[in-house]
């Protein structure tokens, strides 16, 4: 465990993790799984932030404190599931009165550098979700991945052989694939807070277009509009994907397509203009754009509504 005066905990080893919740030697070095009614939890203030070498996936129950991700808490009082991957930050505020349990896996990308699932899990957004994006489970959803989690730990606790690596692999993808479908259905179940969130995207895009700040600032950015919604981009795109089958990119086009068209049909500006008006260095990027989205040429498209 390193650190300087200015940063967080660096923690290298899942031992060095052990070592700090005050936890018997891991009986793997690269993979292990521990239950949180065995840890004694630090109140060290200098242990308030750390980062981990390491993928984590939690899956807690009575948490008292709060752990912030970024510029934002979440209080954890139900059972949810947070995902973080090698080299974030994790700080966590710890109040006097803990009562945790539930179970937390550890894995060190060594152990999967040579499967598929070491490309793969860069595919699961939920690693670079907020922490007050964090995945809340039904009583059926938390049982099947608390038993995959075991299962995990049974593996490597009994005698290693040439087919023990393959199994908890296996069943570290399978978990992530039961957290995606988990993660799909909350984007469902919380519908109405999502619709929400629609209209506030809907209303920062139209605000953004028709003021100066398009002109000043250039194209939106998704990590402007996630920062503007106060949500992550990773969130963003997966929710709006699952709502609408566009990713905020997307989204961000097709608003500004329906302004072109607007000014098109509304103005005698040149298309260099325009795409100035836009936001855009160069009217050829424009263009390309607006071709690609509507298969006609801006010119085209302003003689076609003539």
């Amino acid at each position: 465990m390193k650190k300087n005066a200015s940063s967080p905990y660096f923690i290298q080893s899942i031992a060095d993790l052990h070592r700090i919740l005050e936890l018997p030697k891991p009986e793997h070095p690269l993979v292990s799984v521990i239950n949180f009614e065995e840890i004694t939890c630090y109140t060290d203030e200098s242990m308030r932030s750390l980062i981990y070498n390491f993928y984590s996936i939690c899956i807690k129950k009575g948490f008292k404190g709060k752990l912030k991700y970024g510029q934002n808490y979440y209080d954890f009082d139900e059972g949810i599931m947070t995902f973080f991957s090698p080299g974030q930050v994790i700080t966590t505020d710890i109040t006097d009165e803990l009562a945790l349990s539930g179970w937390w896996l550890v894995v060190h990308s060594d152990y999967i550098r040579n499967y598929q699932l070491a490309k793969s899990i860069r595919n699961y957004g939920f690693f670079s979700y907020a922490a007050n994006e964090a995945l809340h489970l039904s009583e059926k959803e938390e049982a099947m991945a608390t038993t995959i989690m075991k299962n995990i730990e049974q593996e490597y606790r009994s005698n290693i052989d040439s087919y023990s690596q393959d199994v908890i692999v296996s069943h570290i993808e399978l978990l992530l694939n039961y957290s995606n479908r988990f993660y799909n259905r909350q984007f469902i179940t919380r519908k109405a807070a999502n619709s929400d969130l629609l209209i506030k995207l809907e209303a920062l895009l139209v605000d953004y277009f028709s003021g100066e700040k398009v002109r000043q600032l250039g194209l939106p950015t998704v990590h402007y509009i996630s920062e503007q919604l106060a949500i992550s981009p990773n969130y963003l795109s997966d929710l709006l994907r699952n709502l609408t089958g566009q990713s905020t990119q997307q989204h961000i086009h097709n608003k500004l397509i329906e302004k072109a068209q607007e000014i098109l049909t509304t103005t005698s500006l040149s298309v260099s203009e325009i795409a100035y008006q836009l936001g855009f260095e160069y009217p050829q990027s424009f263009s390309k754009l607006f071709k690609n989205k509507t298969n006609l040429s801006p010119l085209e498209f302003r003689h076609t509504f003539n």
